[in-house]
């Protein structure tokens, strides 16, 4: 493997090694005010939710690596220690994109990338009319930690209200990740869009009942027909099949241990878990 050590190579081939790994990464767009007014509106993909009893934002205006300037977001936000955290889409990417572009402090984004102001409710930033969800927030603490190019500054937000567009719930009222159509950053120019292809569903792991890898047979659990993501699943039962239970798999039993793992797949396939557990027992 490739090992990198940060200082042993220049910073901005570190930092496409950083983006690179940690991916995809949602993107805050975020409208700022500083004290005289102005407003500016940029986005930022060092970005999550962090907690949700307070509910929690943190992103990063990060030191300009070229410049070594500060962001106008950031020195807005120390101005007027509020935000709204805007949500891209796919529909408005390229005039995120262009609101990105490292405009002089007092010129409008909003204006620049056609975008259209709505008043917020609890802070004084406007919200972003054509993004499908905005998050009105205080600032709770600027953490800065560093001073040189590429340096975060992590801005940790409480989230006052949130706005969601109806496009995007499902019949019970839940956000549909099939109706966001929301993009995110990964390195260098390359992006990502959560369309209905790229999302899976995987149910939660038991909480404490499943058998986990060292409890199965060591068959199974280092059996070279099966995956890792495989033999996982079958380790999400919470018990090993007894005899009875093992009558059901016995018409496999005569064929050959590829046969019997193709079987065992195509149990998982479906979600029938145990009775594919049931079925790998035959591996023996």
């Amino acid at each position: 493997m490739l090992k990198v050590i940060p200082g042993e190579i220049p910073q901005p081939q570190l930092h496409q090694f950083l983006l690179g790994c940690v991916a995809p990464r949602p993107i805050s767009f975020v409208s700022t005010i500083d004290a005289s007014g102005n407003v500016n509106l940029a986005p930022f993909s060092f970005f999550n939710a962090f907690g949700s009893n307070p509910p929690i934002l943190v992103f990063s205006p990060a030191v300009n690596g070229r410049t070594g300037k500060l962001k106008d977001t950031l020195n807005n936000l120390k101005e007027v220690g509020e935000c709204v955290v805007n949500i891209v889409t796919h529909d408005i990417i390229h005039q995120c994109n262009l609101a990105s572009t490292e405009f002089e402090k007092g010129v409008d984004e909003f204006v620049k990338a056609g975008f259209t102001k709505l008043p917020s409710d609890f802070v004084k930033p406007p919200r972003v009319a054509e993004s499908k969800a905005h998050l009105e927030c205080k600032v709770l603490q600027i953490i800065e930690t560093g001073t040189g190019g590429g340096a975060a500054n992590l801005v940790i937000c409480e989230i006052l209200a949130m706005h969601i567009s109806k496009e995007v719930l499902d019949e019970t009222g839940a956000i549909s990740p099939f109706k966001f159509d929301q993009v995110a950053r990964l390195n260098a120019n390359f992006w990502a869009r959560m369309i209905p292809e790229s999302i899976f569903e995987m149910p939660r792991a038991p909480r404490a009942s499943a058998l986990g890898f060292d409890k199965l047979p060591k068959f199974i659990s280092a059996s070279p027909y099966l995956s890792g993501n495989d033999i996982a699943l079958l380790a999400n039962n919470d018990h090993l099949p007894n005899a009875e239970e093992l009558l059901s798999v016995q018409e496999f039993k005569s064929l050959s241990k590829p046969e019997i793992a193709a079987k065992c797949k195509a149990q998982i396939a479906v979600g029938n878990w145990f009775d594919a557990l049931c079925t790998a027992m035959l591996l023996e």
